[in-house]
């Protein structure tokens, strides 16, 4: 039987994990810690997973590798290098680990994302010989772009950019034109330098694509550290948990609050998250509550958000959309949430005096009431707050805005001058949010729930490029 390598999509952090059989055994890279989708899939796909290798120590969620290993009795391959609290079999660069008769793993020593970053080839037998067939490259080389170099701090973000630009040649000297390329990150994670340009790869486009093979290394060094934004602040707990040794999941329901618990909650300073798509909750929401639909990445900025730690409660319509959200936050380590209700907000109102609604405006609305024609029933703006990110900052904004990236609101809220903020991101999503944090201190808000692409064409005066 040819190579079967299956895509495991978690589109909300932006990676991928995979398995890589040949019919009969299977290879898992980098799962996720929800490891119910990869046994699924092996019981699918009739085969027995006997290698879980980890590309490198994860910074953006919690690795499921170390309990997938242990259900499956399965080989768990972590760089030699990396000092962890589990046994593991340890690998390093030049190795060659045999899977079966048609299929084994070699392991390339890929420095840059991380300082122990292996990525790893996967070869099939051809005759007499192997093949490879594709690599494994983790956050080294990803589609278009490369693995961020400063998650590790700045003081080696230099350094390590340096090791990206040599691990990535080094790929492409090692590995034939057709090649697949197989990441783990770049698609919308934070740990990719920029986002992927493509849906697949081979090392021939790369070569022709990625920057990384056209710049020298200083100039390649250069851009890529000019290049990176913030990222969550959740990182910080991702490479501890997983050097360490995740515990297994429960995703099993949690308790349910009544309306009179949601309101104590609220009153303590919890978070109580509104989980419905932010139309519903601009229609009506339980006051003190915060928007972060699950139709984006909602354990993204939840995580990047919070406090570590602090009870967090879930609202939703449904229980499957409260079982949806656990399983997104047990990938970034928020293992149980404090409680959870479904339903409407009128259930989770003690009194109908605790429900709100958000006001909702777009750019055609900014524009005509920054031009002294305020359209009816909305507030003439005081000053239009952007909550986008720098780099979003950096490539174009409205003139006179004022920026407060999401991430920092809630430390920066008494930053925000005062009167009505007209408050917008790239497509509504996180201008919910930041709606709903200005809101519960006691703002006047309205949301801008429009694409900011549109903005100009809108009328909406842009300030001059720098």
């Amino acid at each position: 039987m040819a190579i079967e390598v299956t895509v495991i999509a978690t589109s909300s952090l932006g990676d991928r994990s995979y398995l890589a059989s040949d019919g009969q055994v299977g290879i898992v890279v980098d799962p996720q810690r929800d490891i119910d989708r990869v046994l699924y899939l092996a019981g699918e796909r009739g085969v027995r997973i006997t290698h879980v290798v980890e590309t490198h120590i994860h910074n953006d969620y919690v690795s499921g590798g170390l309990e997938l290993a242990r259900i499956t009795g399965a080989r768990y391959l972590v760089a030699a290098a990396d000092e962890v609290g589990f046994d593991r079999m340890p690998v390093a660069d030049g190795d060659e680990v045999p899977v079966s008769d048609t299929l084994r793993l070699r392991v390339v020593g890929t420095p840059g994302h991380t300082f122990h970053h292996l990525s790893y080839v996967l070869d099939e037998a051809a005759g007499s010989g192997w093949q490879p067939v594709g690599v494994f490259t983790g956050g080294s080389l990803l589609f278009g772009t490369t693995g961020r170099t400063d998650l590790l701090g700045q003081r080696h973000a230099h350094e390590l950019a340096h090791h990206q630009h040599a691990s990535a040649r080094r790929l492409a000297d090692l590995l034939p034109d057709g090649a697949q390329v197989w990441p783990t990150h770049g698609f919308g994670s934070f740990c990719s330098a920029s986002q992927a340009d493509a849906p697949e790869s081979t090392i021939g486009r790369e070569k022709q694509a990625n920057p990384v093979m056209r710049l020298a290394a200083d100039e390649f060094v250069t851009e890529t550290l000019a290049g990176l934004d913030a990222y969550p602040a959740y990182y910080a707990h991702m490479g501890a948990a997983n050097a360490t040794g995740p515990t297994p999941v429960d995703l099993s329901p949690v308790t349910r609050a009544d309306a009179a618990e949601l309101r104590e909650r609220i009153a303590a300073g919890q978070w109580v998250v509104d989980l419905r798509h932010r139309k519903a909750y601009a229609a009506s929401h339980l006051a003190g509550t915060v928007s972060l639909g699950l139709d984006g990445p909602m354990s993204t900025w939840l995580g990047w958000l919070i406090d570590w730690g602090v009870p967090i409660t879930l609202l939703a319509e449904t229980p499957e959309q409260v079982a949806a959200a656990q399983r997104e936050l047990v990938r970034i380590g928020i293992d149980r949430p404090a409680a959870q209700t479904t339903g409407q907000p009128e259930q989770w109102a003690s009194d109908p005096d605790d429900l709100r609604a958000l006001t909702i405006a777009d750019f055609p609305s900014l524009a005509a009431a920054k031009a002294g024609h305020t359209p009816d029933r909305l507030p003439a703006p005081d000053l239009v707050l952007d909550v986008r990110m720098t780099n979003e900052w950096n490539a174009g904004h409205i003139d006179g805005a004022v920026h407060v990236p999401l991430p920092d609101l809630p430390k920066r809220l008494a930053d925000v001058p005062a009167g009505v903020v007209w408050v917008h991101c790239g497509s509504g999503y996180r201008a919910t949010a930041a709606a709903s944090l200005l809101v519960n201190a006691g703002r006047q808000v309205v949301l801008i729930d429009d694409m900011f692409d549109r903005a100009a064409q809108a009328g909406v005066t842009m300030a001059p490029a720098a």
